[in-house]
Order: structure tokens, then C-alpha cells, then sequence
């Protein structure tokens, strides 16, 4: 092993060169640029590198020098590069400038962005393990001449793939559920590779669990053309050694292919040609630690710098890409091209969406309050779903909150199973009969009977999945299927996962026919092939409806129109079972707008009139938002120093002040987390430079106020914030 202690801090050699190095330095230092070191010898900008900081030896990227480089104070000398990662490439200048943009437009450190995007192993291999890791077959010049299965594409498709490959982009691929976006990914990926020996191609996902079943389509296709090392995955499940494998053959041109999660988009990829963000809607997208980057909004920054072509992809676009792809000649600013695909394989000609699901209302307000399992049901959809079932056909019950109840509850003394750390309820969980607090993660044992007053009976309040899959079971546990067996109900949801393989044996169990009825969150709501359900059910979906969240609407007909996609995918199924697929909705408002829309799957009216409620209020996409989130011990603590830094920032007329709009702070929904109290200021701006000017001048403000903060635990700048 090589010798870890830091170099002492001797005067160095006149001769040595002073290189500029990212490292990642501790939050809020206030260090926010690369730090000098010096070397022996010259080393070009993105090098690896291990140098000193304080007591310990970390990890570095050389970065580019600024063209006026700032005097060392006198007196200071600076410490020597420490080694020194043979054998890795530099990262190169498009690399750079993607983390230098990153970390200017989210206000981070370079060092932080660039430390982030490098898998964590490469900070502790010696040399000699780093050169085993390097050692691989050299990847074939030029494609195979495997023969690969070819598929007919539709004349959507095709149409869609001829424009993707005749214009520049960036493209919204705009494609009801089940009208074959996947193959049109494909087919472009295809198109790319084969244009260049070196071309590279980024394909992201919203989600860990649906990267395995697009793994497979993309190995079945191009690992008989390039061989199986070309398709790699990037993702933070994977193992330490996995991620750095993936990411050297990434670097090194070795994979062609690189799919993943929004982490993926700072994989080093030399050769980028196509980058494919599916799901582009999704809110997964968006980290929510550290850098606070959107990985969608940097693919297209990406891709535009680097010439290579973006398409966004979705059933339900987000409302910015939606406006942002609406033609100049209809009012829009036109930046992307929209390329529509209505209709699902297997459908009619002509026939449009008519294969998609129909969607059924139930008022609630209309139903018997003791139906069904507890209310939960009502006799119209129990009877589909029954109904279903006996056919050997499989059904989906969507409820978005895990756990068997939200919350225990005493009828007498009104006490309810809060958790001590936040203020939040703790959710029942009776499997293993534990009350969890999905916020800070503390468990305690279900107690026997009421803490405060003694009452043995205690209540479960509200429904989770754990409960609809105990109730639907008992619910259906005379029905037969046409193989003579009872009913299956199963349940997929992040507990039901959390084992290594879980998730992925689940599935396969849908896929076998072993379930009848799935139950399950919105993790199974969403880019999951399910061949043989015809019939999919939200059954308390209303809460989103009136939620303090402006794009809480958005993300409600989102999650209802992917729901609504997995019913009726298999065309040939359908029509051999003679019942067309259907998705049924229990709400206690069938006269909302979000619903009519979504009875006529007609995403473009709803967009209309979200853009034009938005429009009239001055929110995004007309108009650009930033979050300056304090945590301290007291709620006082943290809404003192939000005001004072806003005091600071009128005082000191920061340059863009006219233009940026400064709320007064106020707490978060749930204001009180592991002990720790939140507060929030939003930040609103007509003008996008406006407010990153305002932020930039800003930042020294805030770290010149922390210490004046006894109470103050960390604070946060989240620039387009996708949670207010």
C-alpha cells in the first residue's frame, strides 16, 4: 500500500508546477473553487489525482487554470499533489464544462459536482488494483456482422424516427402508454452507433426498478452487434466495484451504451452522440441532496453543448417541456420539436386512442358507506375486479401510501402514534406489528394499549397497501380462476422490495400469471410491461387535488395516465379475451377537470389549462423559482437567519434585486425532521439570469451569515425547486 500520510507543507521547488485542483471541500467552508497544489511536473486538466486536504489524503480532478490566476497570500505555500492515478485518461473539456455549468446554475462548489459525479472507489484503490480494473478486451472497431432481430415499425414510429434522424433536436417525443417509444429509443440508438465507430449513447431512466427490463431489450439488441460489455448500467444500487466497472467502460469508449438513473448524467462519456431521457416528466429526476440538479435539464444543457441529440420522452411531458415544444406559429418559444405518437401497438388504423383504457368514475358520494372492504371498495369496482379474475385476466390496484394505516388512533383520549422526532405521524405497520416513521426512520414496537390513558383499543386511521392487500384477499378468497385455484392478491411497494432480487422475483411473478391482483404504490404504476392486466384501480387518488403544491395536479394526471397504461398492453391478449382493458377511478369529485381530461386522455387540454392557470399567476414555466431551505434546533433559529440573509441581500442591493422577488420564510409542511426544524424562502423571477445573477451574489452573504447563528444546523439553495 502506498504511503497515505499527507507531504509535509515544506517550501516546494521552484521549479514545480502550480496546478488547480477540485476537490470536495466541506459544505458550507465557503471553499468553493479549485485549490492549489503543487507538482513536479505538468499534468493536464482532468487528471486524477490525490492530494492533501487538512489531515487527509482525498481524491482530485485537475482542473482548468483561470485566466487570471489568483496570488497565493504571502507566506503561504501550497502542498504537493500526493500521486497521481495512472492509467485513467484525463476527463475531458466537455466533461468539465458540464460540472463547472452544474455547479455555477446550482450554486455548488466545482469540487463537489466533479467529487459526486466519480464512483466513490476510485478514492481508495491502489495503483496496482486500479490496473487490474483496466485490463479488458479491446472493444470491437466496428459492429459485428451478428444478425439481430429486427422489428417492423409503425408508421408513427417510423415517422418519428425519420425526423429524429433529418433535424438537429432537441425532441419531445410525445407517445400514449403503449405506443412503442421503447423501439423508437432503439432504432435511434442503432442509427447513432453505427454513424461512428465511437459514438456513444446515454439512455436514462426515472428509477432504479425499471432499469433491468430496459437493460434486457437493449443487450437482446446490441450485444450480438458490439458484444455484451457494450451495455452498462449506472445506478446508486449497484455495488461500489459495479459502479466503478461501469463507469471506467464508460470512459474508456469500451461501453456503447450507458443506462441509468439521473446520477448517469455525468457518466464520462467521450463519445456522446444520443442522450434519451425517458419518463421525462418524472420528479426522480431532480435530486434532492447535495447538488439539488435536474438530470433532465442537463441532458439537454449536455447535449447541446457536446452536438449531440436530446430526446425527452413521455406519455405526460411536464408542463415545461410541454410549453417549451409548442410551436412558435401557436405562441410557444418552439425550442424543441414535438413529434406525436397517439396511438398504441396493436391498435387500428385509424382507430387513434381507442385501444387506450376506458376510464370509468365512481362517486363515492353515490356508493353505500359500508361496501367493499371497510369503504375502501365500492360494489361496482369489487364486482370488476371479481369479474376479472374469473376470466384468468389480472388486475392493478394503485394506492400511493404504504403501510397498513397512516396512523394509530385512540378514540378516548384522542392520542395518535406521532413520532417523537418530527412532526409527523408514525405509520402502523402490521406485519411485523411496528410503528415507522418514513420520514427519520425511527421504529418502536406497537404498544398494547394506549400510551396516554390505557385504552386497550387502539385504531388503525386511514389506509395504506398492506391493509387493501389484507382486505382484497379476504374479499377474494371464494373466487375461482379458470385453472380452479382461489384468488391471488399481491403487494409491491418499497417494503415488499427492500431485499436484494426482491422486486425483480415479484415481477417475474406478475409476468408468470402467479398474481391475479396486484397491489401496489406508484412504483409499480409506471414503464412496467404488464402483458396480461386489463383492468387498473385507483381507489383514494383525491388528496392530490387540493394540495398546497401548485404541480401537485400535474403529478396526480401523471400518475393516473401511467396507471391507466398498464392495463391492455398486449393488443393480441385483449382481443382473444374479449374485454377491453379499463381503468376505474373512486373519487368524491367526478366533475373535476383533472378527471374529465383524463377520461378523454386528453393530456394536450390539460396542459392547456394548467398553462394558462400558471401563466395568469406567474408560475413556471413563466416564471423562474429558487429555495433557500434553513435547518436549525429551533424553527425561531432557522426563520432568523432566512430573514437576516434577505435583510443582508436589500442592504448590500445585490445586482439583479429589482427583478427577483424575496417571500418571507415559513416553515415546511412537516417543519420538524430528526429533531431538526425547517424553514423555507422561495425566491421568484420574471427573468432566469436575473435571478442566477442574484444568486451568485448572494452566496458570500450566506456564509458570512452562519456563524452569527448559534442554532443553525445547515442551510440550502435549491434552484428550480420541484416541491414548494
Amino acid at each position: 500500500m502506498p504511503d497515505r500520510s499527507p507531504p509535509p507543507t515544506t517550501p516546494h521547488d521552484s521549479a514545480a508546477c502550480l496546478l488547480c485542483v477540485a476537490v470536495s471541500t466541506p459544505a458550507h467552508s465557503g471553499v468553493g473553487e479549485p485549490l492549489s497544489y503543487a507538482s513536479p511536473r505538468p499534468l493536464p486538466a482532468g487528471t486524477l489525482v490525490r492530494v492533501p486536504l487538512g489531515a487527509r489524503e482525498v481524491l482530485g480532478v485537475v482542473w482548468d487554470a483561470p485566466a487570471e490566476p489568483a496570488a497565493l497570500p504571502p507566506g503561504m505555500v501550497p502542498r504537493t499533489v500526493a500521486g497521481v492515478l495512472e492509467g485513467v485518461a484525463p476527463l475531458d473539456a466537455a466533461w468539465r464544462r458540464l460540472v463547472t455549468f452544474a455547479a455555477r446554475y446550482y450554486q455548488r462548489a466545482v469540487g463537489e459536482v466533479a467529487l459526486a459525479a466519480l464512483p466513490p472507489q476510485l478514492r481508495d484503490l491502489t495503483p496496482e488494483q486500479l490496473a487490474r480494473r483496466l485490463r479488458r478486451p479491446a472493444p470491437p472497431a466496428h459492429p459485428s456482422e451478428a444478425v439481430t432481430k429486427t422489428i417492423a415499425l409503425t408508421a408513427e414510429q417510423a415517422s418519428a424516427t425519420a425526423q429524429i434522424d433529418a433535424e438537429s433536436g432537441p425532441f419531445l417525443l410525445f407517445g400514449s402508454t403503449g405506443s412503442g417509444k421503447t423501439e423508437v429509443y432503439l432504432h435511434c440508438v442503432q442509427r447513432a452507433l453505427a454513424g461512428h465507430p465511437a459514438a456513444q449513447a446515454l439512455v436514462m431512466v426515472p428509477e432504479i426498478n425499471l432499469t433491468p427490463q430496459l437493460e434486457a431489450r437493449f443487450r437482446e439488441r446490441f450485444a450480438p452487434l458490439y458484444g455484451e460489455a457494450a451495455v452498462v448500467s449506472m445506478h446508486s444500487g449497484m455495488t461500489p466495484a459495479q459502479r466503478l466497472k461501469s463507469w471506467l467502460a464508460a470512459h474508456t469508449g469500451a461501453a456503447r451504451i450507458v443506462l441509468g438513473t439521473r446520477m448517469a448524467v455525468f457518466a464520462s462519456l467521450p463519445g456522446l452522440a444520443l442522450v434519451v431521457v425517458d419518463e421525462e416528466h418524472d420528479a426522480s429526476y431532480k435530486q434532492q441532496e447535495g447538488a439539488r440538479y435536474s438530470a433532465r435539464d442537463l441532458a439537454l444543457w449536455r447535449g447541446r453543448e457536446q452536438g449531440a441529440k436530446v430526446i425527452l420522452g413521455s406519455a405526460t411531458p411536464s408542463l415545461e417541456s410541454w410549453h417549451a415544444s409548442t410551436p412558435a406559429s401557436e405562441g410557444g418559444p418552439g425550442r424543441y420539436l414535438r413529434l406525436h405518437m397517439p396511438s398504441r401497438i396493436g391498435s387500428v388504423e385509424g382507430a387513434g386512442t381507442g385501444e387506450l383504457p376506458r376510464v370509468r368514475l365512481v362517486d363515492m358520494g353515490q356508493q353505500p358507506r359500508s361496501s367493499g372492504a371497510g369503504g375502501v371498495f365500492s360494489p361496482p369496482l369489487l364486482a370488476a375486479i371479481t369479474e376479472r379474475v374469473q376470466r384468468g385476466e389480472q388486475c392493478l390496484v394503485l394506492l400511493n401510501r404504504r403501510g397498513f394505516a397512516p396512523v394509530l388512533h385512540c378514540h378516548d383520549c384522542s392520542w395518535k402514534s406521532d413520532c417523537p422526532h418530527c412532526s409527523a405521524h408514525q405509520v402502523f405497520h402490521k406485519s411485523d406489528r411496528t410503528l415507522r416513521c418514513h420520514h427519520c426512520g425511527f421504529t418502536q414496537r406497537v404498544p398494547r394499549a394506549c400510551p396516554s390513558c390505557g385504552n386497550p383499543d387502539i385504531l388503525p386511521l386511514g389506509r395504506g397497501t398492506e391493509q387493501l392487500e389484507e382486505q382484497l384477499a379476504a374479499l377474494l378468497r371464494n373466487v375461482i380462476t379458470p385453472d380452479r385455484r382461489a384468488a391471488r392478491v399481491a403487494r409491491i411497494d418499497a417494503d415488499t422490495t427492500r431485499a436484494k432480487g426482491a422486486l425483480e422475483e415479484q415481477l417475474a411473478q406478475v409476468h408468470s400469471g402467479e398474481v391475479d391482483v396486484l397491489v401496489g404504490t406508484q412504483m409499480v404504476a409506471k414503464g412496467h410491461d404488464f402483458r396480461r392486466i386489463t383492468l387498473v384501480a385507483a381507489v383514494q387518488p383525491d388528496g392530490a387535488l387540493f394540495s398546497s403544491d401548485f404541480r401537485a395536479p400535474e403529478r396526480m394526471f401523471a400518475l393516473l395516465m401511467q396507471a391507466a397504461g398498464r392495463a391492455g398492453r398486449d393488443a393480441r391478449y385483449v382481443a382473444a379475451q374479449g374485454s377491453p382493458p379499463e381503468m376505474w377511478i373512486q373519487t368524491w369529485h367526478p366533475d373535476h377537470a383533472v378527471y374529465a381530461a383524463l377520461r378523454r386522455h386528453d393530456y394536450p387540454a390539460f396542459a392547456a389549462r394548467q398553462l394558462a392557470e400558471r401563466q395568469e399567476a406567474g408560475m413556471p414555466p413563466f416564471a423562474y423559482q429558487a429555495l433557500v431551505r434553513a435547518d436549525a434546533r429551533t424553527q425561531e433559529a432557522a426563520q432568523a437567519f432566512l430573514q437576516a440573509a434577505s435583510d443582508a441581500a436589500r442592504a448590500a442591493g445585490l445586482p439583479g434585486l429589482d427583478q427577483v422577488f424575496l417571500f418571507p420564510p415559513v416553515p415546511l409542511a412537516i417543519q420538524r425532521v430528526a429533531n431538526v426544524e425547517r424553514a423555507q424562502m422561495l425566491l421568484e423571477s420574471p427573468q432566469r439570469g436575473a435571478l442566477q445573477r442574484f444568486l451568485a451574489a448572494w452566496q458570500p452573504l450566506l456564509h458570512a451569515e452562519r456563524p452569527r447563528h448559534r442554532g443553525l444546523v445547515r442551510w440550502l439553495v435549491d434552484v428550480d425547486p420541484q416541491a414548494i
